[in-house]
């Protein structure tokens, strides 16, 4: 019997696109580039994006007790907007390592380095993507309103950090966790201390996770002289990791107990078990860590939207507790 012949990747497919994803096998091919320079191909970022923004909006309503219809959009809102400013953002991040990216394995697939896309035309895209996220933003207060104009500083610096700093998945966490802030914010028409201790326990958070994810790239970073924390720790990024979960965990279940201190202590445990459970999933995380293994790392790395999704279903349970 003649050998079954292996199935023909998609053209253009990223190299690290999700197996299946709807972008390179059903979307109109003329659309795919565009997609896939936004990554839509490759999701856990658009969840990463949203998860904030949802634990921010779950925290307000357990401060004040409140749930009003104008929260479904604020949560649908964000949904939207993490989606194509997580697009837009990737859109810039790609035009400006558009030259890096060429020159490392896993990212001279992209729609830039691998011609699909023009730079002037993903310019375009950009600001398409923009435009409509700032239509979203302008339904919500005048506070977050403003909230989300200032998070275009670090979208805007964060895809230069490495080139000057060891550290720029801080820089990520500062753009990455914005939603937190703002989703308080749209809900209360005020930014208070316990949305910013969750905004630093997001920052943590992606310290924790985007040290396993630039792993990935270590060798052909340090062969073009690109900065990360998964280099500055290199072999110790184990110890470096287990300090970002204890850091996490530490804020957001301080965040909790500032807004669920004045609620019933029955909705106070049930809202303090969800950083505890995040913090359960990160160490299995740890505990499956290979730094060699890229395939491992990729796969971790996604299993973060299970980490955020996780204390969300608490927060559900202690509101109505």
């Amino acid at each position: 019997m003649a050998d079954t012949p292996a199935k023909e990747e998609p053209k253009g497919q990223v190299s690290d696109a999700v197996t299946g994803n709807w972008v390179d096998h059903r979307a109109p091919a003329w659309s795919r580039p565009y997609l896939r320079l936004s990554r839509a191909d490759r999701p856990i970022g658009t969840w990463l994006l949203l998860l904030p923004c949802w634990m921010g909006l779950a925290l307000a309503m357990l401060s004040d007790g409140q749930a009003r219809l104008s929260d479904l959009w604020i949560a649908v809102g964000c949904a939207l907007g993490a989606f194509l400013m997580r697009g837009a953002g990737c859109t810039w991040n790609d035009f400006t390592d558009r030259k890096i990216d060429a020159q490392v394995a896993r990212t001279r697939s992209r729609p830039l380095p691998s011609g699909q896309v023009t730079p002037k035309r993903a310019l375009l895209w950009m600001a398409l993507q923009t435009a409509v996220s700032a239509a979203i933003l302008l339904s919500f207060n005048s506070a977050a309103i403003l909230l989300g104009l200032a998070s275009l500083i670090p979208v805007a610096i964060y895809p230069f950090a490495k080139r000057f700093t060891w550290w720029p998945q801080v820089f990520l966490g500062l753009a990455f966790n914005w939603g937190a802030l703002l989703a308080w914010t749209a809900h209360t028409g005020s930014l208070t201390t316990p949305a910013v201790i969750l905004y630093g326990a997001g920052i943590a958070w992606t310290l924790f996770y985007d040290t396993i994810y630039a792993h990935q790239d270590t060798e052909d970073d340090a062969l073009i002289g690109v900065k990360s924390t998964a280099r500055l720790f290199g072999d110790a990024s184990a110890q470096w990791l287990q300090g970002f979960l204890m850091l996490t965990i530490m804020l957001f279940g301080l965040a909790v107990l500032m807004v669920t201190i004045t609620r019933s202590p029955a909705s106070m445990a049930v809202a303090l078990m969800g950083p505890l459970a995040m913090g359960w999933h990160m160490q299995w995380q740890l505990r499956q860590l290979d730094t060699n293994d890229t395939a491992s790392l990729l796969r971790l790395f996604r299993a973060n939207r299970d980490t955020g999704l996780i204390p969300l279903l608490f927060f559900a349970g202690a509101f109505f507790l």
